[in-house]
């Protein structure tokens, strides 16, 4: 297999000075490069750091190592999801209309994630496969046969917004609203995705909606619809199990539960798996020897889909709530302090990963912390994106001759999700 992308040498970034980190600049997300400097000076200098906020909030202390945030994201006694999971404060009555399954802990959040999560256990994943292969196997003819084209629109996002509509039972018909709903949602941060900037004097009108965004509105809309048809039916969809079935803890889901709910499968259903398809493909661009390390020996595949979620870390990060004073990192944390689990610098902690600037498709003990780690939160569709990412790469690489980069690559302005826009590719098929 021949590629013409010039790969890049892996080489330790080369660290910002400690006076200049700030993780709340979201100029500082969209290069692609600055996050990574900002992340191993924290982690190397100070790997428990407090950053400052501009108004209206009010600073967080940010964790930047592999055990540090294991630590954080299993102990939710001390670290609550309760007082939101995103930098934005908001006060309680916000915390109450606001909160999904991320932002609840103990027995409800337990009961709520319970009903679905058989739904995303691996005997459902597994019978999925052959429709998968399928959907794959379609969004790729549709792709390829244009030569050049942007991957992220025919291909990464084309996907698992299919796969997400199957699970809800919705028409493909109503891919293109969902992305679009899931980018100005998650956007909120990006001048291209949002209707309405987050902090921004008119995002005062959606205070109560989650992420300020008028689209989740809409989202709600949409997913009441379906409630309403599907209530009282025998339908194994995802939204006929919320409606028609009790959670373990005996308490039904209220509407505004099953709003937040639907929300959340709207959003993460498509978004995270999405992103890394797309830093995965780029990556492979950029090291075309670990491309044709997975074209000649395909078997090599599964265990790449675990260097490939590590390198792509789609979500920066995740933000706890202290419920008491405690040490962490030798610093001194005190109760209603915000602790902001980095993830992504976690993907890259020296001290878990030898060599953790390389790309490598062989790489073994892949301990990385994209899904959560040790959490209650662990990510509830982390099989079916490991098996949705797997089986593109299967299926993508063989028909590949030849891939370049055909232009720019730009990134979502966002400290929150990890993006990429657009992926403009050329192709030759095999």
């Amino acid at each position: 297999m021949t590629t013409t992308t010039h790969a890049p040498n892996d080489t330790v970034p080369e660290p910002m000075p400690l006076a200049d980190i700030d993780l709340a600049n979201l100029d500082h997300f969209t290069d692609g490069v600055t996050p990574w400097r900002m992340f191993h000076t924290l982690r190397h200098e100070d790997p428990v750091h407090w950053q400052p906020e501009e108004a209206p909030n009010s600073g967080f202390w940010a964790v930047t190592r592999h055990a540090d945030i294991a630590r954080v994201d299993r102990d939710a006694e001390t670290f609550t999801s309760a007082k939101f999971v995103n930098l934005e404060e908001v006060d309680e009555d916000q915390m109450e209309k606001r909160a999904s399954i991320l932002e609840l802990d103990g027995v409800r959040h337990r009961a709520l994630r319970s009903l679905l999560q058989r739904q995303f256990g691996a005997g459902v994943i597994n019978s999925y496969a052959d429709f998968l292969r399928g959907l794959t196997a379609t969004t790729l003819d549709a792709a390829l046969a244009k030569g050049t084209f942007d991957f992220v629109k025919e291909v990464s996002a084309d996907f698992p917004i299919n796969v997400l509509a199957r699970l809800l039972d919705v028409p493909p018909e109503d891919n293109q609203q969902l992305i679009d709903w899931g980018n100005q949602i998650i956007g909120n941060t990006d001048p291209d995705y949002a209707n309405v900037l987050l902090h921004s004097e008119e995002s005062e009108k959606y205070r109560d909606l989650p992420f300020r965004s008028p689209a989740s509105l809409e989202v709600f809309q949409y997913g009441r619809a379906l409630a309403r048809r599907r209530r009282g039916g025998n339908g194994t969809d995802l939204v006929s199990r919320l409606v028609n079935e009790t959670p373990r803890d005996g308490v039904p889901l209220s509407p505004q539960d099953f709003d937040n709910y639907f929300l959340l499968l709207v959003v993460a259903g498509n978004e995270t798996t999405r992103h890394t398809i797309t830093h995965s493909m780029l990556a492979l661009l950029r090291h075309p020897g670990q491309l044709a390390r997975l074209k000649d020996d395909p078997s090599l595949i599964p265990g790449a889909v675990e260097e490939f979620l590590r390198w792509a870390s789609p979500v920066y990060h995740f933000r706890r709530t202290a419920t008491r004073d405690v040490e962490l990192g030798g610093k001194r944390i005190r109760e209603g302090d915000k602790v902001v689990m980095w993830f992504a610098s976690g993907n890259r902690d020296e001290e878990v990963f030898g060599n953790p600037y390389d790309f490598d498709v062989t790489r073994r003990d892949n301990d990385h912390v994209t899904f959560g780690k040790g959490s209650p939160h662990l990510c509830l569709g982390n099989l079916l994106a490991r098996t949705e990412i797997r089986i593109m790469f299967e299926e993508l690489i063989p028909r590949l001759a030849d891939i370049r980069l055909a232009g720019e690559v730009p990134r979502v302005r966002s400290n929150f999700v990890n993006g990429i826009k657009k992926l403009p590719v050329e192709i030759t098929l095999a």
